[in-house]
């Protein structure tokens, strides 16, 4: 807020939140999205105090008592310009500014750290890929961008934080994303501002806003023991997905070893990048994504996993660099809790030398 006064501004930022009339700034966007609403504001008042004031002083100046007999008035260009391109310089600058804010809410840091959501009547479920797992709350650092990844489980929600001005739509069977940056500690209100059923109104909860130190306490003592990439593993291996998705050479499905975020060529010839929600898609629906060079012989998983599930799955192919999970975990339908391999993600340690 470097072009209004440090003293004006906290001002009507205390005045403004003491009576309830917007909620607190507590994310890096907040105030430059307020920046833009209360300029918007501005100009409709000033818009409408000059036209109030045409409107009282044409009334007395021109009245039937002053001129009892119509008198042709002439147009006047210049007068006609000015009123045509002030106004419009003014809209142009609401839209570049919008357009601006527009690209930098949408466009995600590279070091965002992922988290999920999923909407449920009447529920927010939140996956971390630590494995930690909360129901209407979110707990998150300062100081760290945050992504979120927001799907809905039944019927259309929607996510927001009003205190960090922001509002996604949760959609049946589709990704959303948004993202965010908190800037002050606190507990603040999490709403579902679309209607969603009877219980509605009691679709809420709270977001923890920590410092970075009690953010890792929090981490370390809400750990389920098992982060997301590894239930996606034991997910994978249960369906024995990695019967066909594996590194030999007569394998039947793709190897999706580093597949996430590469490109990849459809039977179609229609080139797509494999992201969340391609991969969703793809275990979903994949007669839909059938990769070039593959018969369409893998069933869908529509209905028989859950979103929690594919959250899961997306979450460990996402993490798989090396073929050395897919390969010890093959033709086997759990992993044993004593396995000493590494987790996804992580390269297999170098074997020991044996001596004689």
């Amino acid at each position: 807020m470097d072009h209004i006064s440090p003293v004006l501004w906290q001002f009507l930022d205390k005045w403004l939140e003491h009576f309830q009339l917007y909620p607190p700034e507590a994310s890096k966007i907040a105030p430059q999205m307020d920046a833009l609403y209360f300029f918007m504001v501005l100009v409709s008042l000033v818009g409408l105090t000059i036209v109030t004031l045409l409107i009282v002083a044409f009334s007395i100046l021109y009245n039937k008592k002053r001129h009892p007999h119509a008198v042709q008035i002439e147009g006047s260009t210049l007068l006609e310009a000015t009123w045509t391109i002030i106004p419009l310089g003014i809209f142009l600058v609401i839209f570049v500014w919008g357009a601006l804010l527009y690209f930098r809410i949408y466009t995600p840091p590279a070091n965002a750290m992922n988290i999920y959501v999923v909407g449920k009547q009447w529920m927010w479920k939140i996956e971390h890929p630590g494995g930690q797992h909360e129901i209407n709350a979110l707990h998150i650092p300062t100081g760290q961008p945050i992504q979120l990844t927001i799907i809905s489980q039944d019927v259309f929600h929607s996510f927001s934080i009003p205190a960090f001005r922001v509002k996604r739509e949760a959609i049946p069977g589709r990704y959303t994303s948004a993202w965010f940056e908190a800037t002050t500690p606190g507990t603040y209100h999490l709403f579902c501002t679309q209607y969603c059923g009877t219980n509605h109104s009691q679709m809420i909860g709270e977001v923890v806003v920590m410092t970075p130190d009690d953010f890792k306490k929090w981490l370390a003592g809400s750990t389920s023991g098992n982060s997301l990439a590894m239930d996606g593993e034991r997910l994978f291996a249960s369906l024995s997905c990695n019967a066909c998705h594996n590194s030999r050479p007569d394998a039947r499905g793709p190897n999706l070893v580093n597949v996430y975020d590469s490109s990849l060529t459809l039977s179609t010839g229609q080139t797509v990048t494999a992201d969340d929600a391609y991969l969703r898609q793809a275990i979903l629906n994949p007669s839909q994504n059938i990769t070039q060079g593959y018969s369409p012989i893998m069933p869908t998983y529509q209905g028989q996993v859950s979103e929690e599930g594919v959250i899961a799955l997306v979450e460990y192919i996402k993490n798989l660099d090396s073929d050395y999970r897919v390969q010890e975990t093959l033709n086997t339908t759990d992993i044993p809790p004593n396995e000493t391999a590494p987790s996804p993600g992580q390269k297999p340690a170098a074997q020991k030398e044996v001596k004689p």
